[in-house]
């Protein structure tokens, strides 16, 4: 049996940056097993897996344009929510199934997701805007990433929000001594001038739990960035750097309960695997 692979770089902005995900469009689902496995021989931050049979509580697509359904996996776990994989899938999709759509939908562990192409050829990804709450540092998450907390916030993601960006920049987590979190642990700090481009808030993510440990850039963190950037500017276009030695940039929009976050993908490689047949 052979299955195709594609590796996209989500959210470039020179070749070698952004996030890489493997993308491996499907006839039909194959076992969790088998999922876990390509995406561990993968070795991305995440693989996209797709098929065109949506399941039954998918309610049908939500318009005339493709629709799929799509997974995420790390090297380690099934994930609720990935963007950049999202992203990248929607960009080979878009590129080579459905060349003449300008918009492609998923339904995902996260409901339906959509992606459209923009004229000039950016893709922006629309994910819902997640809420944080603050709370006080979790001392041991702050010692294993080595910053000095201005504040902290849980949600999706646990967030440190530090005090410049250059701290961001210059953090050196210590991997093995990080408590169990349930997803990211992200360090973020209001931008400034960064890669001769102005920002407006940076970030750095790590997810050693989910066999990550430093994301390059990283979607699903935004979605829940955003809406706390967009309150402390107090503006809803954002321009957004993830520090990361990849380092991407994301141009972010808060509109009502949605994040679009927009970018650019670049193709690495076609490939082919080749896999046992089945029993």
């Amino acid at each position: 049996m052979e299955v195709l692979l594609h590796q996209i770089d989500a959210f470039v902005d020179a070749p070698f940056s952004g996030n890489p995900a493997a993308v491996m469009p499907l006839s039909e689902w194959l076992p969790d097993e088998l999922l876990q496995n390509l995406a561990v021989e993968n070795n991305l931050a995440e693989t996209a897996f797709y098929t065109s049979r949506l399941p039954a509580e998918a309610d049908g697509p939500p318009g005339e344009w493709p629709a799929y359904h799509l997974r995420w996996f790390t090297p380690a776990l099934e994930v609720a929510m990935c963007g950049h994989a999202t992203m990248a899938a929607a960009a080979q999709v878009i590129e080579d199934v459905h060349p003449g759509a300008d918009r492609v939908s998923f339904y995902t562990r996260s409901g339906w997701l959509h992606v459209d192409r923009t004229d000039d050829d950016e893709y922006v990804l629309t994910l819902p805007a997640l809420e944080s709450t603050e709370v006080e540092p979790n001392p041991e998450l702050v010692a294993a990433l080595g910053v000095r907390p201005v504040r902290a916030y849980t949600g999706f993601d646990e967030v440190i929000v530090v005090g410049s960006a250059a701290e961001v920049r210059a953090a050196r987590p210590n991997f093995a001594a990080f408590p169990a979190i349930a997803f990211d642990a992200v360090i973020t700090a209001r931008g400034a001038e960064s890669e001769g481009q102005r920002v407006d808030f940076v970030s750095r993510v790590f997810g050693p739990d989910l066999g990550v440990a430093e994301d390059p850039v990283t979607g699903s963190a935004h979605a829940q960035l955003v809406p706390l950037w967009s309150r402390e500017l107090g503006r809803t276009a954002l321009i957004a750097r993830q520090l990361s030695a990849r380092g991407g940039t994301l141009k972010c929009e808060l509109i009502g309960d949605r994040v679009l976050l927009a970018g650019r993908c670049r193709r690495y490689l076609d490939g082919v695997v080749t896999l046992p047949d089945p029993e």
